[in-house]
C-alpha cells in the first residue's frame, strides 16, 4: 500500500503548493475590499471565476492526504478488480481526474466530497422517496446539506444556488440532446473545443458565484458581492428556468417529444 498511499499524498501536496502560491494574490478577503469594487465588471467577474476554481484546492489538499493516510493504514483497501489488481478507493473522497476536466456542474458533484455526496443520497435523499417528487426531495436534501455546514445564511444561498444551476443544466442537456440542429451543432469535431473552453469558463464562472455565499458566509459580505456584480448569476439561471421550456418547444420537433414519452 506504500506506493498509492504515496501517490495520493504527493497528488495532495502538489495542490497544497497550488493553493498556498495562488493565495498569495486571490483571496477571500480581496472580494469585499474597496479595490475589488472599484474594477470593471468583466474585472470583478474574471476573479470569481479564477478565485473560486483556486478556494476547492484547500479541501482537495486535504482529502487527498488524508486518503493518503488511510491507505498507509490498510483503510483504503477496497478488494480487487477484475485483473486481480488491489483497489485502494476505499477512503477516496476526490475524483481528481473527473473534478479538473469535467465541463459540468453535475460532474463537480460527483467528484467532489463524494462521501458526503453520498452518504446524503443513501440517508436523506432516497428516504424522501415517499413525497413522491424527485425535485422535492432533492431541494429538501441540499436544505439539510446547507444546514450540515452551519446556520450561517452563505450556506442556504450556495446549495439553493446549486439547485437551481444543476436544473437549468439538465434542461440544457435535455435541449441540446433533443434538439436535432443543436446536436448536429455539438457534434461538429472542430468546434467541440472551442465548446469545451466556453463550458470550463461558465462552469467555473458560477461555481466561484456559488461559492461566494459559502466562504464569506454571513449576509453583509456576501451581499456585498453580489450587488457588485448585479446578481447576474441569479439573474440569469432564474430566466432561463423559465426559457427553456419555450426555446424546447420551438427547436424540439413534435416528432422527439413522442419518442421521448414513449
Amino acid at each position: 500500500s506504500f506506493v498509492p498511499a504515496l501517490k495520493r499524498l504527493s497528488l495532495g501536496l502538489l495542490f497544497l503548493v497550488t493553493y498556498t502560491l495562488s493565495s498569495l494574490y486571490i483571496s477571500d478577503e480581496y472580494l469585499i475590499s474597496d479595490d475589488y469594487m472599484e474594477k470593471p465588471f468583466w474585472f470583478r467577474c474574471g476573479y470569481i471565476l479564477i478565485w473560486g476554481k483556486i478556494i476547492l484546492y484547500k479541501y482537495v489538499t486535504c482529502w487527498l492526504v488524508t486518503e493518503g493516510v488511510c491507505i498507509l493504514a490498510g483503510l483504503g483497501y477496497n478488494g480487487k478488480d477484475q485483473n486481480g489488481k488491489p483497489l485502494w478507493n476505499a477512503c477516496a473522497n476526490m475524483k481528481v481526474w473527473l473534478y479538473e476536466t469535467t465541463p459540468l456542474f453535475t460532474g463537480t458533484i460527483a467528484s467532489f466530497n463524494i462521501n458526503t455526496n453520498a452518504w446524503i443520497a443513501r440517508y436523506i435523499f432516497k428516504r424522501l422517496k415517499f413525497l413522491g417528487n424527485k425535485l422535492l426531495s432533492q431541494a429538501l436534501a441540499l436544505f439539510f446539506l446547507a444546514i450540515w455546514h452551519g446556520l450561517h445564511s452563505g450556506y442556504l444561498v450556495c446549495f439553493q444556488m446549486e439547485l437551481l444551476i444543476v436544473i437549468v443544466e439538465r434542461q440544457v442537456i435535455n435541449l441540446v440532446r433533443d434538439s436535432p440542429p443543436l446536436s448536429t451543432l455539438a457534434s461538429i469535431t472542430v468546434l467541440r473545443p472551442i465548446f469545451y473552453v466556453l463550458q470550463q469558463a461558465n462552469h467555473w464562472m458560477f461555481m466561484g458565484y456559488s461559492l461566494v455565499p459559502f466562504c464569506l458566509f454571513t449576509w453583509d459580505k456576501w451581499m456585498k458581492v453580489y450587488r457588485s456584480i448585479y446578481f447576474f448569476g441569479h439573474v440569469l439561471f432564474f430566466t432561463l428556468l423559465l426559457v427553456l421550456p419555450y426555446i424546447r418547444r420551438v427547436l424540439v420537433p413534435r416528432k422527439e417529444k413522442l419518442k421521448r414519452t414513449e
